[in-house]
Parts: C-alpha cells; sequence; structure tokens
C-alpha cells in the first residue's frame, strides 16, 4: 500500500446503485508522489471512478487519472512538462484464486485485474498511484535536446595500432 495516497473506500460504504466519486490531490500529496516517483513535480492529479458490486461478493473500481507531470530530460536534465490521462479498471474480491498464467493472459486481453478485497477495504489511491506511475513517460525528452557526445580517446591526434609495440621492437635489432 503506498503512503502518498491514502485514498479509500469501505465496501460497507457502497450503496447498491454504486458510488460514484472525483477526488483531487492536495499540495502536499502531489510532492509526496514526486518524490516517491523520483520525478521533478506532479503539478496536479485528480482521478474520477465509480465502484459497483459485482457477482460474487466483488467489487469493480473503474476510472481515470489525469495529470500534469514535470520530468527530468534524459538527454539535458531540464524540466520536460507532461500529461498524463489513464483509465483503469481492477476488480476486488474476498479470495482470488487465480491459476498459474492467468494474470498475464488477463493483461494481455485487456481484463480488469483482480485483487484481494483485504479487510473490506478498496485502495484507491493505491491503484491511482499505480496507474499514474505506469503511465510516466520512461524516456522524457525535450524536443530541442540533442546528444553530443564524442569519446575523449577518440580526440587523440594519433591513433595507436595495437601492434605498434611489436614494430618498436622489430627496428630496435
Amino acid at each position: 500500500m503506498t503512503d502518498q495516497l491514502n485514498w479509500i473506500e469501505k465496501s460497507t460504504d457502497i450503496p447498491a446503485g454504486g458510488l460514484q466519486r472525483e477526488r483531487e490531490a492536495t499540495p502536499a500529496e502531489c510532492q509526496a508522489i514526486a518524490q516517491a516517483l523520483d520525478i521533478l513535480k506532479v503539478g496536479s492529479l485528480s482521478t474520477h471512478y465509480r465502484i459497483n458490486a459485482i457477482a460474487g461478493d466483488g467489487y469493480r473500481l473503474r476510472g481515470t487519472v489525469v495529470a500534469v507531470v514535470e520530468q527530468a530530460c534524459v538527454v539535458s536534465l531540464e524540466p520536460v512538462s507532461g500529461n498524463v490521462n489513464a483509465n483503469y479498471e481492477v476488480e476486488f474480491f474476498p479470495s482470488v484464486d487465480a491459476p498459474e498464467g492467468e494474470e498475464e493472459e488477463a493483461s494481455i486481453l485487456g481484463v480488469a485485474d483482480v485483487e484481494l478485497l483485504e479487510h473490506g477495504v478498496i485502495p484507491v489511491g493505491r491503484i491511482v498511484y499505480e496507474t499514474l506511475s505506469a503511465s510516466l513517460d520512461p524516456y522524457p525528452r525535450r524536443p530541442d535536446a540533442e546528444f553530443n557526445w564524442q569519446d575523449p580517446k577518440a580526440a587523440e591526434p594519433e591513433k595507436v595500432s595495437p601492434f605498434a609495440a611489436l614494430s618498436k621492437l622489430k627496428t630496435d635489432r
């Protein structure tokens, strides 16, 4: 469980028709998330979600994360602004019996993730945090950033052959 967004919903508080809610992270939560994700800044973070009861004593959490973030350019380390707009869908059940490999198959087919409903608590904050984390650009780059690295050894005026030492021995005789 993540400490950055302690947003939870108790299954006992979800009405028969479902629960719909919008949440926005406070400046302190945004700062904690940026630090935890090792990015420069989370300018804003909000989510709009719905929780419905489903068959098998389960609950389906479905929503969208919208965020404005600032990451360091992989080339120049200058700030790069970005927007995140990502959907999530997770089902929670009192017991989860997934055979080996079924989790990977579900993610490939685009089926909702299935998690254990522990103590009747749906960890909305953790799901939002994980969705944001997975949606960040892994290689943020400024449009004008150029990579101009040169090998310092290539700047040497004369390249030395690997056989140079042998040639010196030959001429000394």
